[in-house]
């Protein structure tokens, strides 16, 4: 154990710090910095920064390289990860991120340094897996909740998946919201938009997170105010012919591609009259959170991930005559769409901290580092035969 009240975490499985990716990298970095500003040595393991500094807010980075190919991009690095750290001192904790780096698990037991594996979503539903990903990814799972000393799931849904088919217990985490009070006007009218006068999708252009269906909905419906998309489709170009196939002649519908200019997606997230959520598989989504913490509106799929997010204040929408609908009643009463938005805002400002994020993650280091393990119930879970 580290001296005084003060304790070594490592952070491995994810591409680390500066965050320039997706939610478990945004999470790296807001609650490594909050734990390294409350005296803890962090360490965070990084691949494929343009950065090469040895510190980045606080935290230790270990710059380490990965084979740049999508099937193995993720374990290489993990591994050469536990690697490094298995020849170094022992941290007093360790986060694990994605299950599906689960294997290394047993390094790390090995090596004694106490692991919480975040589990992510339900990663083997998501449609850029073949049949053998998806499989690797079941076999993951369980072997996660076999062999890590605690379990993180980002959504009560997630929890309650791992209580119904493993029967075991996980510690509830979700991610933090940006909360953005004022944004200039300037980005948005740059692209031809008018503040509070688009819809708005941001999102992978993968089946799952419901892009067509949205996309069709709003053809259909008589909506006046744009749908601007913003996303592309990194393993299906098939997918995204299709939902161009849905925009063609639609001069409403405005397919702008990646955004990676995150003072322009603030704007647009900021402005939007709408944000229209099609994710179906992942826990508590920070796309959505980023939108809640704009002030925007969300019309979203119904799953209960999404509902409980936003605490049921929105549109919901399966098929996309649903969607039609959501936007049309959107835009019947733009000053009630706008106070949704407000309350969508305060319920990010409320329930999703930060903060909060990072004393849960200080206190589960904390139990774990001090022998607290739910290993010893875990180690012989078995998946129930009926799905979830």
């Amino acid at each position: 154990m580290s001296k005084g009240n003060a304790l070594t975490i490592a952070m491995v499985g994810t591409r680390g710090v500066p965050a320039a990716y997706g939610g478990f990298e945004t999470a790296v970095e807001e609650v490594g910095r909050r734990l390294a500003d409350r005296g803890h040595d962090v360490v965070v393991y990084t691949r494929g920064s343009e950065s090469r500094e040895k510190e980045y807010l606080g935290m230790r980075v270990v710059h380490l390289p990965a084979v740049p190919v999508k099937q193995v991009e993720t374990l290489s690095h993990t591994g050469l990860s536990t690697l490094h750290l298995m020849f170094r001192r022992r941290p007093d904790a360790a986060f694990v991120f994605n299950a599906a780096n689960s294997p290394f698990l047993p390094f790390l037991r090995l090596r004694r340094v106490p692991t919480a594996l975040h589990m992510d979503g339900l990663e083997w539903r998501r449609s850029k897996w073949g049949p053998r990903g998806k499989a690797y990814y079941r076999w993951a799972e369980q072997f996660g909740v076999r062999k890590g000393d605690a379990l993180i799931a980002d959504a009560p849904g997630i929890a309650d998946y791992y209580a119904h088919q493993f029967q075991v217990p996980t510690e509830m985490i979700r991610y933090g919201a940006p909360i953005l009070d004022e944004v200039a006007e300037g980005r948005v009218e740059e692209l031809g938009l008018n503040p509070g006068g688009y819809h708005l999708i941001v999102a992978r252009f993968e089946p799952e997170n419901h892009v067509l269906e949205i996309v069709e909905g709003y053809r259909r419906s008589t909506a006046t105010l744009p749908l601007v998309v913003v996303g592309s489709a990194p393993y299906s170009s098939e997918y995204t012919q299709k939902i161009q196939q849905a925009a063609a002649g639609d001069d409403r519908i405005r397919l702008v591609g990646g955004v990676y200019d995150q003072e322009l997606l603030d704007a647009l997230y900021f402005h939007a009259l709408t944000y229209d959520h099609g994710h179906s598989v992942g826990g508590t989504n920070p796309s959505l959170l980023r939108a809640m913490g704009a002030g925007t509106a969300v019309i979203a799929f119904d799953v209960p991930f999404n509902r409980e997010v936003i605490d049921g204040d929105g549109w919901f929408f399966s098929t996309p005559a649903d969607a039609a609908a959501a936007f049309e009643e959107a835009e019947a009463d733009i000053e009630a769409t706008r106070e949704s938005g407000e309350r969508a805002k305060e319920r990010a400002r409320v329930a999703f901290r930060w903060d909060d994020v990072a004393d849960a993650y200080e206190d589960l280091a904390r139990r774990i580092a001090a022998g607290q393990s739910v290993h010893r119930v875990a180690r012989r879970a078995r998946r129930r035969a009926e799905e979830w």
